[in-house]
């Protein structure tokens, strides 16, 4: 009976040690499942905080490269801009009429002075006409007359006359300030400070008084201007119709304003005004004509 109680105690208390070995293991056992959940929800949230840190970077590139666009657009829009400006800057001019070897008129009636040179004059209120002066004149006509030109400002806008002051381009390129330099019929001739082609055009110049062409040959000038053109005055300057139809309209050029003022017989300065083609001025047979030409008729 003692042998029966004590097994019956003894398996007692192995069920017993088996439930408490197994309760522990259990435990074990989800412990190390929590773990495991534990470490995957990190893998997780460190994948989603990448991939949200990875949207933040890409979300920062792209505002970046935006900017970027933008500001090569608006470059390119001043840069549009700009040479916007710069054609404006070039549209051309047509030469309505040459006054000199270095003065025009363009359509409108504004006066271009050429910068940088000096050719001899015709025109001037106070002097005759000078050695090559004529020659000069023709030369200027011949590049320019009724023909495009494109105008180049150095820093002077107009000068005391109120000419602007003015580089000149042909439709080809062609420089003209230059070319009559460099052929002999003009100086070169710099005033501060439009001084932007100084150095070409003395350039020119000494090219042309080497070669002894222009103003510069020992048969014309010698380089020497001021003196007045043999026989000029003589052979230009009338004061009677030099054509046998009847064309007896005298059209005059200021000497004060270079403005163009035709006389008709009897009006009170008919008499006294001397026509001088050299200059530009020329006999009309008709006020139509004189008018068509661009003068004006005389006040008295």
């Amino acid at each position: 009976m003692k042998i029966k109680e004590s097994w019956s105690s003894q398996s007692k208390k192995g069920k017993g040690f088996i439930g408490c070995l197994s309760l522990f293991i259990f435990f074990i056992l989800i412990g190390v499942f929590a773990g495991e959940r534990d470490v995957e929800k990190s893998n997780i949230q460190g994948v989603n905080d990448k991939s949200e840190s990875q949207v933040v970077t890409e979300s920062k590139q792209e505002e970046e490269t935006e900017k970027g666009v933008q500001n090569q657009e608006e470059i390119g829009k001043d840069n549009e801009t700009a040479e916007t400006r710069e054609n404006s800057e070039q549209d051309y001019f047509i030469v309505a009429r040459v006054v000199d070897g270095d003065t025009i008129e363009i359509e409108g009636g504004q006066k271009v002075r050429y910068i940088g040179i000096d050719t001899p004059e015709t025109v001037h209120p106070d002097k005759g006409v000078e050695c090559y002066g004529k020659e000069a004149s023709d030369k200027n006509k011949t590049l320019v007359e009724n023909k495009k030109i494109r105008l180049e400002k150095d820093v002077s806008e107009t000068d005391s006359y109120g000419r602007l002051l003015r580089y000149i381009y042909l439709e080809d390129g062609t420089f003209v300030n230059l070319l009559l330099v460099k052929e002999g019929f003009a100086r070169s001739s710099t005033y501060p400070p439009d001084v932007k082609h100084q150095e070409t055009l003395k350039s020119a110049e000494q090219e042309a008084r080497a070669s002894k062409i222009g103003l510069w040959a020992s048969d014309t000038c010698s380089g020497t201007t001021t003196q007045v053109q043999p026989n000029t005055t003589n052979q230009n300057q009338t004061n009677t119709p030099q054509q046998t139809n009847e064309c007896v309209i005298k059209g005059n050029i200021s000497t004060n304003n270079e403005e163009k003022i035709y006389h008709m017989p009897g009006q009170q300065y008919y008499d006294k005004t001397v026509i001088d083609t050299s200059k530009g001025e020329r006999w009309f047979c008709t006020e139509l004509e004189a008018i068509n030409a661009g003068w004006r008729k005389s006040k008295r």
